[in-house]
């Protein structure tokens, strides 16, 4: 779920640059998007141990 947002959060920033959105929020999304994607790397799924 983390890296899906993340990567809508990159996309968007994309998407604004190409519209020359030059705008210091664009650019906060290109972080958090960024944050989101590698801390979902990080941590990934879990598996459950099943006695």
């Amino acid at each position: 779920m983390l890296a899906i947002i993340g990567l809508v959060l990159i996309a968007l920033w994309i998407i604004g640059l190409a519209f020359k959105v030059t705008s210091g929020l664009i650019h906060i999304a290109l972080v958090v998007g960024l944050l989101l994607v590698i801390f979902n790397f990080i941590t990934g799924r879990r598996a459950t141990s099943v006695p």
